[in-house]
Order: C-alpha cells, then structure tokens, then sequence
C-alpha cells in the first residue's frame, strides 16, 4: 500500500498508541509556541512604549512568526501520522530551523530595541 492511500487515522499498520500520543503532544508543543509568540507580540505593541517602529517591528516579528509555526503544525503532525502508520521513516522538518532563525531575528531586535531606548 502506497503512502498516498494513507491517512492519518486509516490504513497502514495502527502505530504503537505511545508514538500516537507523541506526536500530538509535539503538534500541541507547537501551538502552545505560536500562542506565546502572540501573546509576546500583544505585549510588546501594548507595554513597549518607545520607539514605536522598533517596537512594532518586534511586535509584528513575533505574530508573524506564531502565525508560521501554528499554519505548519498540523500538516507536520499528519505526516509524521502517515510515515508512522506507513512504517516509512520520519519526515524531515524545517520547522526547527524556521523557529530557530525567527527567534534569533527576535532577540537581535530585542537587543536593538534596549539599545535604541
């Protein structure tokens, strides 16, 4: 059976409930992310007084990067579900990498914003 005629609940080999399991508590670790992300970047267009584009630059860093970690998780959680009930090896993941280089540009505006001020 190819991995097309897979899907996450149905076909294939039912993977071990553990793997399961851990898979929606990586997808769920992602969404908690993305919802600190916005709420760090509510805080920061809210508390951060000055200056206001540096601020909105963080501010804007922030949601932008939640909202690319929360519109990935779920396509990376469904097919790390079909490569595990397709008995296939685990998709690789850019995610790390993207989270990775989009807090790296948030500490580095962060780092400009208290010099700045």
């Amino acid at each position: 059976m190819a991995s097309d005629d897979i899907k996450p609940h149905s076909g294939g080999t039912e993977p071990d409930y553990r793997f399961t399991l851990a898979n929606e508590r990586t997808f769920l670790a992602w969404l908690r992310t993305a919802l600190g992300l916005l709420a760090g970047g509510v805080a920061v267009h809210q508390l951060v007084p000055a200056p206001a584009a540096a601020s909105a630059v963080l501010a804007g860093l922030c949601v932008a990067l939640a909202a690319v970690l929360a519109a990935t998780a779920y396509p990376r959680w469904r097919r790390v579900q079909i490569a595990m009930r397709a008995g296939e090896p685990l998709p690789r993941s850019w995610m790390t990498l993207a989270l990775t280089g989009g807090l790296l540009a948030l500490i580095v505006a962060a780092a400009v914003l208290l010099v700045v001020s």
